[in-house]
């Protein structure tokens, strides 16, 4: 038995899935269970961001590494969790669509890998996104991912890997491809157009991405470009309208789902607001 397990997240570049995700596990800030360290290389994510992050959560001597980035088929998130192997930490990816494309190369690798399809990527030309404009993206899909359930199953991922490392069970690293149905799945609605809204909101965070890749990388006309991502970006705001209308729903009948943490690192559950949390079952 492992009394406290400890989790190094590695960020490269960033998702919509990075800025919350080490507090996915810890929401109250009082687990006695849990000891997380963080390491981010910021915006860029080059190899030698990779190998400063890797230097830098190696030296931490985590249980378990998490490492978060866009593409993880790029050199650098394959760089990052290259060293991270070879210092024989269990990592698990989490990462957006494009990843898709490396699932085996995960697999043959020994990796955990949680694949998030609704993360799209953001419409990074400089005619449209500035600081603003970047920051007013990533609140609507954290939204998204949240409220739809995409959240829940991260959380619940990392959760079930810490268990093993505490009990010191054999590692079932998670291989998950986040779509619309794992997510609402997690999500738990009990109306079905609260579970319709939830499904819409997260299948147009997913197309989002159709957009931003032609109009970053496929559209040279500059006039044409900025419009096509700022279409890109209406359509996030739109989804994130879904979302939040989906809970709503729920809260209206007052059946949302929560799944809070205890002191011990495991994870309660209950449906009305005005009532205690308990274990599952």
């Amino acid at each position: 038995m492992k009394e406290v397990v400890t989790v190094g997240f590695g960020k490269l570049g960033c998702i919509a899935s990075s800025p919350l995700i080490e507090y996915l596990l810890d929401e109250r800030a009082d687990r006695d269970d849990l000891v997380v360290r963080v390491v981010s290389s910021g915006a860029k994510m080059g190899e030698k961001d990779a190998e400063d992050v890797a230097k830098a959560l190696i030296e931490f001597k985590p249980d378990l590494a998490v490492a978060v980035s866009p593409n993880a088929g790029l050199p650098g998130p394959r760089r990052l969790r290259s060293l991270l192997k070879d210092a024989n930490i269990p990592t698990i990816i989490v990462s957006d669509a494009p990843s898709r494309r490396i699932v085996k190369e995960l697999d043959e690798g020994g990796y955990g890998y949680i694949i998030v399809l609704g993360d799209s990527m953001i419409g990074a030309r400089r005619e449209f996104l500035d600081p603003v404009e970047m920051a007013i993206y990533n609140a609507d899909l954290i939204k998204i991912l949240s409220a739809t359930g995409a959240f829940r199953v991260i959380q619940i991922e990392l959760d079930r890997v810490i268990e093993y490392l505490k009990k010191g069970e054999e590692l079932k690293l998670p291989k998950i491809v986040v779509d619309r149905k794992v997510a609402v799945e997690a999500g738990q609605f009990t109306n079905p157009y609260a579970k319709a809204k939830a499904i819409a909101a997260y299948e147009a965070a997913a197309k989002v991405a159709d957009l931003t890749v032609e109009g970053c990388f496929k559209i040279e006309d500059w006039v044409e470009y900025t419009s096509i991502v700022a279409a890109a970006h209406e359509l996030m705001s739109y989804a994130a309208k879904q979302a939040s209308e989906a809970r709503e729903i729920e809260k209206g009948l007052d059946t949302v789902y929560r799944s809070p943490h205890n002191r011990k690192g495991e994870i309660l559950s209950k449906r009305k607001l005005i009532e205690k949390p308990s274990k599952p079952g």
